[in-house]
């Protein structure tokens, strides 16, 4: 699948990380990488972030041994971030995941984020960054 993406990518004209490393080039514009598990557990890496948009969930839930490592949710992020959710209250009709993105992802602070994934995806975007600036 990845070597699919890097074709794709460069059909349209596009250098990736990883055709820029073949080439000796410094510079690229994309970073393929494939998601195993839902953004969701992006949001379980900054409690602080959920807690901010959502006040009546617990700043404490990274304790829970079951939130502890957002990667490894089991049964599901996004339905465990449902289940925090609706359990104080919030998104009572089913979960909104574009509302849901907006009220929290307008808290994170990257840097501190600890899902592993959130931290692979943010420093791919930081290399991008630089990459631009050589």
């Amino acid at each position: 699948m990845k070597q699919e993406l890097e074709e794709i990518a460069l059909k349209a004209g596009f250098m990736t990380k990883s055709l820029a490393k073949t080439k000796n080039k410094k510079k690229y514009k994309l970073i393929n990488r494939i998601m195993i598990e839902e953004l969701e557990a992006w949001f379980f890496g900054d409690i602080p972030a959920l807690t901010k948009a959502y006040p009546k969930v617990s700043k404490y839930l990274s304790q829970n041994s079951k939130y502890r490592y957002p990667d490894d949710i089991k049964g599901g992020t996004w339905e465990a971030l449902r289940e925090v959710l609706q359990r104080k209250g919030y998104h009572q009709g089913g979960l909104e995941k574009l509302r849901a993105a907006r009220d929290i992802s307008q808290y994170m602070k990257p840097m501190e984020n600890t899902s592993k994934s959130f931290q692979v995806f943010y420093s791919c975007l930081l290399e991008i960054m630089e990459s631009e600036k050589n």
